[in-house]
């Protein structure tokens, strides 16, 4: 069975929630599967980010590209509608000045519709997150 990265927008998937926004750099730009785009926060933290699939997905690996991010967690939820998350994980990231941080994170395989991001501190005043790939098959339902 092919392996599908569902943090996409072609393959569906959308950033229903950011909290904050650039209009330069949109939510947008983290699911259009590019590196050298990004969404960039604008202050305070934490900031968070939420990306809906649309469908139930099983994930096995998320990667997720981003720049300054100090702390990081990631929730699920399974629910229709971005409500009920839970704890996936949560981790301080390392941080080498001009390199964009690259971590994986792999899991059992779990099922999830939306994806929430919250950053929790980061190395600098604004960060950035470039792409989130999260790496498993559809849910057949």
């Amino acid at each position: 069975m092919r392996s599908t990265n569902f943090c996409l927008s072609t393959e569906g998937a959308d950033v229903i929630l950011a909290t904050s926004s650039d209009e330069k750099y949109p939510p947008e730009n983290i699911i259009d599967g590019q590196s050298e785009t990004f969404w960039t926060t604008t202050g305070m933290f934490p900031q968070e980010f939420v990306i809906c699939f649309h469908k139930c997905v099983i994930i096995s690996k998320l990667t997720i590209q981003c720049y300054l991010v100090q702390t990081l967690r990631i929730e699920k939820s399974m629910s229709k509608d971005p409500v009920d998350f839970e704890h996936c994980i949560e981790k301080d990231l390392e941080y080498k000045e001009g390199e964009l941080q690259t971590e994986e994170f792999s899991f059992p395989e779990f099922q999830a519709t939306h994806l929430r991001f919250i950053i929790l501190s980061a190395f600098d005043t604004f960060v950035s997150v470039h792409r989130v790939i999260a790496e498993g098959i559809a849910q057949d339902i």
